[in-house]
């Protein structure tokens, strides 16, 4: 067991000081448990539920079990495509100008309600394992062990509320520590309440450190380049062509690609010091570090001795297969611990009475516009993975194209805990989607809005809107990096006839309704939300 101590039940004398205390056991039997999986940087494409042809060469059954027996949303995206901005949408189910998070780094409002405070005092017993990333502390949990800010994943450091503010080293890989946390949690909670547990993993975050006993994995695999692989960004805003996250410009030969035996060797050795591979090399034991350089020393010399007589086009090439895998080499440790976790619910009986969902926080390109990293409206980081499992609203298999967003979470688990949401929550409860129909008032069109910049990455702030068919994008702000001029620009997508967006839209003939529809639409959102910059 590990940092867990049993919390005890306290009986009030006066029931009337809790409201929920009437009727406790009873309430206990029909309110549901709540697992809430969330990933860093998962995309859709690399879960085979969704059928992507990545994910068909590297498979993930537990994610599939879950949703074959559960729910799969098709069209799941977020608010806003960047870690701690969604951390806090899932918190709060508000929009980041309404919880003060907007950009990475600080900036959340920890006076706004948190869902896990109210189920807490609904009389759940709630708690939060892995990555929070948010500066301030866990608040509404009666347990947590948190990772150190993005979390290392060899033998990280957690804090929890019996470690005094310190976070102690725990040796072994962060994903399989946060499920035994997890795990450990749930065998030492009080079984008299109903429980709330978030579990969330620092993996496949950049820089995509696999476990050791994946090192190895799809090494012989060839994963096929997007179609959009080559991007020239022609018929978009300057947007798309001054951002600083493609494979071939971004991407670092030792952080990001594990090329360590070049850290002598300008310019290729950017990233191994200042905090890069070094410090991760450094957190490994030196059994873990044997274990690393036999797997990765003869693949990296092999490479590295015949660089010079690569074209610039193979050393793409092998970048963008290094990359993938060991991305999915990541993936494929999630999937063993989610089925780790299911199989553990299905033991002590809590599959029926839980309400299991697996999400991230946002999506990512696997080369799509030679992009890796998330950030823009474009799909692959917008669209997020979903998949929900609770036999007892959800037939086995179902389905759902509703638009739904990450600020939903927070009400539909209030809903299910019988506690009314908050009126200034903006998100909505899911449970109406359960039965696989899509109700004729829901949603027909959501809001994003992407504020971190100048930052890394150099993409510019937008906003726009996105219906079942179209979306508009509007980009704009002073140009604060290097030589990026002011924007103003718009782009409109049919993801119908082009659902890769390549073919920019706006102002061509025969689009002037729908553009003139979406405009009123965006308009609608900043006036409603009252959101103060585009």
């Amino acid at each position: 067991m590990t940092n867990f101590k049993r919390i005890s039940l306290v009986i009030l004398p006066i029931s009337i000081l809790n409201p929920y205390s009437y009727g406790q056991k009873e309430q206990n039997k029909s309110r549901p448990n709540i697992i809430h999986i969330m990933t860093d940087d998962h995309s859709f494409q690399t879960i085979s539920a969704y059928g992507h042809p990545l994910s068909k060469l590297a498979p993930t059954p537990n994610l599939d079990r879950l949703a074959n027996e559960g729910m799969l949303f098709q069209q799941a995206f977020v608010e806003n495509s960047l870690s701690t901005p969604s951390r806090a949408c899932l918190m709060t189910g508000l929009y980041s100008h309404q919880n003060g998070q907007r950009q990475l780094g600080a900036g959340i409002d920890s006076t706004k309600t948190f869902f896990s405070e109210l189920l807490e005092q609904a009389g759940y017993q709630t708690a939060v394992v892995g990555k929070w990333h948010m500066q301030c502390e866990p608040k509404g949990f009666d347990y947590y062990s948190v990772l150190n800010d993005q979390g290392d994943y060899y033998n990280p450091s957690f804090k929890t509320k019996d470690s005094h503010g310190k976070y102690i080293r725990e040796e072994g890989y962060a994903t399989n520590l946060i499920t035994t946390h997890s795990i450990d949690f749930l065998e030492n909670r009080d079984q008299n309440k109903p429980f709330c547990l978030l579990v969330h993993h620092k993996a496949p975050h950049r820089n995509w450190m696999p476990e050791a006993k994946y090192y190895d994995l799809y090494e012989n695999t060839e994963f096929p380049k997007p179609s959009t692989f080559y991007d020239d960004y022609e018929s978009r805003c300057s947007a798309a062509r001054t951002q600083d996250m493609t494979i071939d410009k971004t991407m670092t030969f030792i952080y990001d690609l594990k090329l360590n035996e070049l850290k002598d060797t300008p310019p290729y050795n950017q990233g191994w010091s200042d905090g890069g591979l070094q410090q991760a090399m450094n957190q490994m034991t030196p059994k873990q570090r044997e274990a690393w350089d036999k797997s990765y020393h003869a693949r990296n010399m092999e490479f590295i001795n015949k660089m010079d007589r690569l074209s610039e086009n193979e050393i793409l090439d092998w970048k963008f297969q290094r990359y993938l895998k060991d991305y999915l080499r990541c993936i494929k440790s999630i999937d063993d611990e989610v089925g780790r976790l299911l199989d553990y619910l299905e033991k002590e009986n809590l599959l029926d009475n839980t309400i299991i969902v697996y999400t991230s926080d946002q999506g990512f390109y696997m080369g799509e516009h030679g992009w890796f990293d998330k950030r823009f409206m474009y799909e692959e980081s917008f669209r997020t993975p979903l998949i929900v499992g609770y036999p007892k609203a959800i037939k086995a298999g179902t389905k759902t194209e509703a638009l739904v967003q990450n600020i939903d979470f927070a009400p539909t688990y209030l809903s299910l805990a019988g506690v009314e949401k908050p009126s200034e929550m903006s998100g909505v409860s899911l449970e109406r989607l359960f039965s696989g129909k899509t109700p004729k008032d829901w949603r027909k069109d959501l809001y994003y809005h992407y504020y971190d910049y100048p930052a890394v990455h150099n993409v510019r702030r937008h906003d726009g809107v996105r219906t079942d068919r179209y979306k508009l994008i509007h980009f704009y702000g002073k140009g604060l990096m290097g030589e990026d001029q002011d924007i103003n620009c718009n782009e409109l997508f049919d993801l119908k006839e082009d659902p890769t967006e390549l073919n920019n839209l706006y102002g061509k003939r025969g689009y002037e309704n729908i553009t003139k529809q979406l405009q009123t639409t965006l308009d609608n959102y900043r006036k409603n939300l009252k959101v103060d910059e585009f």
